[in-house]
């Protein structure tokens, strides 16, 4: 055994058993990385590292001013990684068993009001041969709560425009149904009509929604650009990106009054806890909320 070989078992086993995306395979990959290239030069193999060695990489992680949270996800990679170890039976003892995380709090995420979702798409160029492409973009995210991920491997084939939903593959290959705003139909209607229909489209790319001046499917990069422009434009001070749109779709909702399992299943969630975060309310909703129904009030 060697590092190499026991990373490249741990890759496979988080994408066949786990069925984990791309993006965080890669992270548990790049965090265990860090430690093995800790391990190498102290000879140290992945089967006998004890849990002072581990120790004593977390406090040279720490000197480095590294942060609370990316200390804990590095943490986490690591504990998933020996624990890979033992499934397989490599090791008898697991290093990381008492290996404990720092405390980072709750971190809300951060959120749109209304208000300042209708400026962003107020402020989208239509004049630009982008531009109902990018209206259209803004309104099925904060319509139906996508990931980055699942926004641009939207296909046409799973929009049912007359149902009014999405058949959207999540994270893990994992399959749901979105449903879609009257809005956000109508500006998608206009934009695969108007645009997407006269655009020259690359072998391959046909099924996709939305496409780049070359016909190709969008990038997340290119996603974030369009909002980082957006936000710039409007000058909004708030560090925004595509998954804040999600947040605002799910925060919306709940303050709505809408079911915590019904948003749960909009945003394909595997456990109600996840979903949970998205209770938090502001002081006035509460406030409001306690003067209007509250028998003494």
């Amino acid at each position: 055994m060697s590092w190499e070989t026991s990373i490249k078992g741990f890759k496979s086993y988080l994408q066949i058993e786990r069925s984990l995306s791309d993006n965080s395979v890669q992270a548990y990959i790049r965090d265990v990385n860090k430690f093995a290239n800790y391990a190498i030069p102290l000879a140290l193999t992945e089967l006998k590292v004890t849990r002072e060695n581990i120790s004593n990489f977390l406090a040279e992680i720490k000197e480095d001013n590294i942060s609370a949270r990316s200390q804990a996800r590095i943490i986490s990679g690591i504990k998933a990684f020996y624990k890979y170890l033992i499934i397989e039976d490599y090791i008898k003892y697991n290093p990381t068993e008492l290996i404990e995380s720092p405390r980072i709090g709750l971190k809300l995420p951060d959120t749109l009001s209304l208000i300042e979702i209708d400026k962003l798409i107020t402020a989208v160029d239509l004049s630009t041969k982008q531009g109902e492409r990018n209206r259209a973009i803004i309104e099925t995210l904060y319509s139906c709560g996508l990931r980055v991920s699942e926004l641009t491997s939207l296909q046409l084939s799973n929009v049912n425009f007359k149902e009014g939903y999405l058949k959207v593959i999540g994270k893990g290959d994992k399959e749901r149904l979105a449903p879609i705003g009257g809005r956000a139909i109508k500006y998608l209607i206009l934009y695969i009509n108007e645009v997407r229909n006269h655009q020259n489209i690359k072998k391959g790319h046909e099924d996709f929604v939305f496409l780049n001046n070359r016909g190709a499917k969008l990038t997340r990069v290119m996603i974030f650009i369009i909002i980082q422009k957006l936000t710039q434009k409007i000058g909004l001070k708030k560090k925004i990106s595509p998954h804040t749109f999600r947040h605002s779709f799910a925060t919306h909702l709940i303050e709505g009054g809408a079911d915590l399992r019904a948003v749960q299943e909009m945003l394909g969630h595997e456990s109600i806890t996840t979903t949970e975060i998205y209770t938090h309310l502001d002081k006035e909703y509460l406030r409001s909320n306690i003067i209007q129904f509250h028998p003494r009030s």
